[in-house]
């Protein structure tokens, strides 16, 4: 096999393919795959490939490579210099390089963020849950689940032909700027009930300024602070913004407190923030052009006019900068409601984009009710797979169900949602497998209070949940002491509802007694980076992180591993077919250990060595609902002095200008 070696890597080129990851979304597995994939695409059709080959994404420079063999390359994206064996030679444009030569691209100028190279045969890599794309944060795909480095050495793949190399027509390239115009659709947290109309007005009247902190997780924008229809989030946090974890889809505006950022491929895939707008899959393409300093128009469009992203080039206006639209869907971004077939819940269809629709059961409320409402949709949509269908991904009162735009039209998957609704039994119903996991918790580890310093110096000093969250947590839920607060989170028994809440397995999970329920605000905003395994709570919810990366949870502690990072698969409680531990409803309870202990077994579960103690078991809707009738008079006394508390920390951030609007402004 034909090799490239890397003689320059650049700040970063990773080995892309593309649609990448998709079907793990509900595990928290993003699609990864090229940024701008108009670009990437295109580059493979230069070379004669099919369009999803594997091939480089490089930002803002890219590599030296020299090959030693001849073969076929194209170069796309940013405007850059490209040469061979020194000659000046064209993008978009296949080009011949022979054996010993070297590919040198350079680095971006004035417009643009990101380029790719196709090379005939595409490039050989490890294939990881269906795709060889790279997920840095995630440690696989590509080269090692990394960036290139100098010295690498690449193999070339020798996937057929799909057609023959040719030069990119110029109206089939995509036109690159400065000041972006991004196609939205409306949806699927929207005015009136999250944001005032005014919010979406100045939401697609401002030119919003990217900020230098983006990558491919999320680009952060800089722009004006919402007004919010809301005073709070309730159970799900203190900020308007939260709301019970729900699914994301990539382009989505996410409002992480007042800051707004677009989710991109690296991004996650369940959280607890509002979502006003969708960038459509034909326009996501621009995310990865857009650079710090650029500005971003959000335009809003009609779903059933928005250009298919399978067609490429003159087929697809998407390629444009300027966005032609006849105006909004006048719908809000909710496409229809309806009831359950008992009568007793309401079903709200929401918008996300135009390849999804996410399915809302009853109020902005957490019963466990609405969960196993979720899990009979899922089931019943599992046991038609209709063509078309891509993943369904669970949030704590929801379902986003993810389709091929092309293959089944939002409106037909509308009414076969309806429909399928009103075949199901009731949720009181519900047993489900639950195993108990017993995991260890190194209480306010060193790891989590370095990621508060960081948040402290890096981003905000004089958040209220600063400079100790378990003291926050303690004054926001009333308890007398910290003691309190350790005392309730290692009593809890958490059943988890969602998975990927941050990422790679990370559990979403609510403690079964609302008695355990400590609610919190999660920060605003985010961190930037939080320790791998962190365990913190937002809103009523408890997440341990899988990975390292950004977050908003208040820290208690630290456990250890969820996701198996290339581990022996003997490591305990992972199965080989995947590398996630935890599944839906199993229960997580706590063992105190030291920092040092748990350094120890976090070393002997990356070794294999690990044990976790897992215990089968079941969970019945019926049973806890009873359980909670028993303890109704008790529960209803702890939980009146928890919301108080919360009221008074509440007034105490009013009266401290923390809802403040503070127009155009980062914090």
């Amino acid at each position: 096999m034909s090799s490239i070696s890397v003689l320059q890597a650049g700040p970063q080129t990773t080995i892309q393919d593309w649609p990448g990851r998709i079907r793990y979304w509900q595990v928290g597995v993003p699609p990864s795959g090229p940024m701008d994939d108009l670009s990437f695409r295109l580059a493979n059709i230069a070379v004669g490939n099919a369009e999803g080959t594997p091939g480089l994404e490089c930002t803002l420079m890219g590599p030296q490579l020299r090959f030693d063999e001849d073969t076929v390359v194209a170069v796309t994206g940013a405007p850059v210099p490209v040469t061979v064996a020194g000659e000046v030679v064209p993008q978009w444009s296949p080009i011949e390089v022979k054996a010993g030569q070297i590919l040198d691209v350079g680095a971006a100028g004035g417009v643009g963020m990101r380029m790719y190279i196709a090379i005939a045969g595409g490039i050989d890599a490890e294939l990881y849950l269906e795709s060889r794309a790279t997920f840095t944060l995630g440690r696989f795909g590509g080269k090692d689940g990394r960036s290139l480095t100098d010295g690498d050495t690449l193999a070339r793949a020798q996937t057929p032909a799909a057609g023959s190399p040719r030069r990119i027509l110029i109206d089939e390239k995509p036109a690159l700027t400065n000041n972006w115009q991004l196609a939205v659709t409306v949806g699927p947290h929207s005015a009136p009930e999250f944001f005032t109309p005014e919010d979406i007005e100045d939401l697609y009247n401002t030119a919003y300024e990217v900020h230098f902190n983006s990558d491919r997780t999320g680009v952060r924008l800089v722009g004006p602070q919402p007004r919010w229809a809301r005073t709070d989030g309730g159970e799900a946090g203190l900020h308007p913004s939260n709301i019970h974890d729900t699914a994301y889809s990539v382009g989505a505006l996410d409002f992480t407190g007042d800051t707004p950022i677009l989710l991109g491929p690296d991004g996650p895939s369940l959280g607890g923030f509002v979502c006003p707008v969708t960038v459509t899959t034909a326009d996501r393409w621009k995310m990865g052009q857009l650079k710090p300093g650029d500005t971003v128009r959000f335009v809003p469009v009609r779903v059933a006019e928005v250009a298919s992203s399978a067609a490429l080039g003159t087929a697809r206006r998407s390629n444009m900068v300027t966005v032609l639209s006849s105006g909004t869907d006048l719908d809000d971004g909710v496409l229809g409601s309806t009831r359950t077939a008992d009568g007793t819940t309401e079903v709200t269809y929401r918008r996300s984009g135009d390849d999804n629709v996410l399915v809302e059961y009853g109020d902005m409320t957490l019963d466990l009710a609405l969960r196993a409402r979720v899990h009979a949709l899922a089931q019943r949509i599992e046991a038609d797979r209709p063509a078309g269908l891509v993943s369904l991904t669970p949030g704590i009162r929801s379902l986003q169900v993810k389709v091929d735009a092309t293959v089944m039209r939002q409106s037909v998957l509308l009414d076969w949602l309806i429909e399928c609704e009103a075949q199901l039994p009731s949720a009181s119903e519900l047993v489900v497998p639950s195993r108990t996991v017993h995991m260890p918790l190194s209480w306010d580890d060193p790891a989590t209070r370095e990621a508060i310093e960081r948040y402290m110096l890096g981003v905000r000093s004089d958040a209220p949940w600063c400079p100790w969250n378990i003291e926050f947590i303690r004054r926001m839920n009333g308890l007398s002491s910290v003691d309190d607060v350790y005392r309730i989170v290692y009593d809890a028994e958490y059943l988890v509802l969602g998975l990927g809440d941050v990422y790679l397995g990370a559990p979403v999970a609510v403690p079964l007694d609302p008695r355990h329920r400590l609610i919190t605000t999660k920060y605003n905003p985010a961190r930037t980076w939080t320790p791998e395994n962190a365990v913190g709570i937002g809103g009523a919810y408890m997440c341990i992180y899988g990975m390292e990366g950004p977050g908003g949870y208040q820290f208690v502690g630290r456990t250890t591993q969820v996701w198996n990072h290339r581990h022996p698969l003997e490591a305990a409680g992972f199965e080989p077919e995947h590398p996630w531990l935890l599944r839906f409803f199993d229960k997580i309870s706590w063992y105190p250990v030291s920092a040092d202990e748990l350094l120890d077994l976090r070393a002997d579960m990356a070794a294999g060595r690990g044990h976790v103690e897992i215990t089968d078991g079941t969970f019945s809707l019926a049973e806890h609902q009873q359980f909670l009738t028993d303890n109704a008079d008790d529960i209803k006394v702890e939980r009146t002095a928890m919301e108080t508390a919360r009221a008074e920390e509440r007034k105490r951030w009013s009266d401290g200008g923390e809802f403040a609007t503070k127009t155009g402004k980062v914090a």
